[in-house]
């Protein structure tokens, strides 16, 4: 195959490796695992502000990031993840983006930073909530 044929991989390339490869190779220590390779990734691929997060996670193909506009604590910062089918939602892991969103936060802002995120599969939704301690500084 020539350069000029080449194309980019498919999104059923990624599905593959995100929900059936991963969970294969990592077993029942999947969550784990990839919440601190997103922590992992997050260093590698720094971002220079918050507001940098949504174009990442668009390009990354992780899908649409919103950050939550409602009121929230001076420690914590919500976002929203949709995603278009609520099968996949419910049995994908979410690790990866949790543990990057933190990181990325951490190294931002200075604070030891924790994400947790939730599946909203009626929704078609994961809601990642960050939260810092504004007593530990890394």
């Amino acid at each position: 195959m020539d350069k000029q044929t080449y194309e980019t991989p498919t999104r059923l390339g990624y599905e593959i490796i995100k929900d059936h490869v991963l969970p294969n190779i990592l077993g029942k220590h999947e969550d784990e695992i990839l919440y601190w390779s997103g922590k992992d990734v997050a260093r590698k691929f720094p971002i220079f502000s918050i507001d940098e997060l949504p174009d990442f996670f668009q390009e990354a193909g992780w899908g649409p990031l919103i950050a939550y506009e409602g009121k929230s604590a001076k420690d914590e910062a919500m976002f929203i993840l949709e995603q278009c089918d609520a099968t996949l939602l419910e049995k994908r892991s979410y690790q990866l983006e949790a543990g990057f969103i933190a990181e990325q936060f951490q190294i931002l802002n200075g604070y030891l930073t924790e994400c947790y995120g939730e599946k909203f599969p009626k929704e078609k939704q994961v809601r990642f909530l960050v939260k810092w301690d504004l007593k530990t500084n890394v």
